[in-house]
């Protein structure tokens, strides 16, 4: 009795002794048993649960979160952006403007990856990686307040899908003619979706294609299934699109957001290849006409003779149309998109770290890529005698 008499006594001094901790409120703060959705288009796994919703619960852009799947796959210590804020490979929380759900990804996965080769630690999808399927459920919890909210600051961008927020019909489309190195005046655009309407830029995008007479487009963004989806839908306006996909003028390849995939190489050279089996001028696209366009058409710019400079500056375009975000208005936003975005494609093109990208023959580069994706000679030489003085 004495033994039991002093044991207790010595567990109420340590209690009294231990220092004071005060309940962790970010511990607190989760949410559990919502289902995962596949997202095939980008590889990612929509978490059900609407952003608004999840921010309402306590978490805010900026926070770190744990992401567990109740197959037992973890994500730990990842940022929470309304953006694509961290480097190819790399996994984020993101709640995305105009996205249903928060989203967790492995930024620039394939979702066509071989699944073979699927590892946490690259670039890849993370449903498969995950071994996730459509009855797994997902937990996120806050890891640390705001951990992360320098960048999400520093990164923060957003557009909007009124017309009357833009200066101009072109601006709003991101639409824009590509001339520089050695391609010709009015052979080659870009632009946001003529065909895809989510974001209220399709039927502007349709008129400013009719009226440049482009007569063939590789949509970056779509497969037919996808497409004949978007014609089905009300507010489907573009009857000038719909004249090219119906007269077999329409290329569509159904690239994922991995640039630095083997799929990824191949659908761009399979697509060069279709596009110049017809005359053009063309029109490049995937939905906003950033990303994967951004790419595509910085590999045809590097290989036509383009200047860093050049390409730099039709790349930034684009954030400028969509954000207002400028070299003079932005430094620091424009210095930051830059180095990330286009300065890493550029990296990824060359693939030596001893080549200075701002001074090398970058169209060497440029070729030997697209022989890599399966292109032959004749076929770059032919699309280049496509589009180049």
């Amino acid at each position: 009795m004495k033994k039991k008499l002093l044991i207790l006594l010595m567990v109420l001094l340590c209690a009294a002794c231990a220092p004071k901790k005060e309940p962790d409120h970010e511990e607190a703060i989760a949410i559990e048993g919502y289902p995962t959705i596949h997202e095939m288009e980008f590889g990612g796994v929509y978490i059900g649960i609407t952003i608004d919703d999840f921010n309402e619960q306590g978490f805010a852009f900026g926070d770190s979160v744990d992401v567990e799947f109740s197959n037992g796959y973890t994500l730990e210590d990842i940022p929470y952006y309304n953006g694509y804020y961290v480097e190819a490979g790399e996994p984020l929380l993101v709640g995305y403007p105009g996205y249903d759900y928060i989203k967790a990804a492995i930024n620039y996965g394939d979702d066509l990856w071989d699944t073979g080769k699927l590892y946490a630690s690259t670039a890849n999808n993370l449903w498969l990686t995950a071994a996730l399927d459509e009855h797994c459920t997902a937990k996120v919890t806050l890891r640390e307040k705001a951990k992360y909210l320098a960048i999400q600051g520093a990164r923060d961008i957003h557009y909007y899908d009124e017309r009357e927020r833009y200066d101009s019909d072109t601006v709003f489309a991101n639409f824009r003619s590509i001339r520089m190195g050695n391609i010709r005046e009015d052979i080659l655009y870009r632009s946001a979706s003529p065909c895809d309407n989510s974001h209220n830029r399709a039927h502007y995008v349709d008129a400013l294609i009719a009226n440049a007479k482009v007569n063939a487009i590789l949509d970056l963004a779509d497969d037919d299934d996808k497409i004949e989806g978007y014609l089905e839908k009300e507010d489907f306006a573009s009857p000038y699109f719909l004249s090219l996909y119906e007269n077999g003028k329409v290329f569509p390849i159904a690239l994922s957001m991995n640039y630095q995939s083997d799929v990824f190489a191949e659908k761009i050279a399979q697509g060069l290849v279709m596009l110049e089996t017809v005359d053009g001028p063309y029109l490049i696209h995937c939905t906003e006409g950033k990303d994967r366009t951004g790419f595509v058409c910085m590999l045809i710019e590097v290989l036509c003779g383009a200047s860093y400079q050049e390409i730099v500056d039709d790349y930034m375009l684009t954030y400028a149309n969509y954000y207002d975000i400028t070299k003079e208005k932005e430094p620091d936003k424009y210095q930051v998109i830059l180095q990330q975005n286009i300065d890493a494609m550029l990296k990824y093109l060359v693939n030596d770290d001893e080549t200075d990208i701002k001074t090398a023959d970058l169209s060497v580069h440029a070729r030997d890529y697209l022989l890599w994706a399966g292109m032959e000679e004749a076929q770059i030489d032919a699309f280049i005698a496509r589009i180049c003085d």
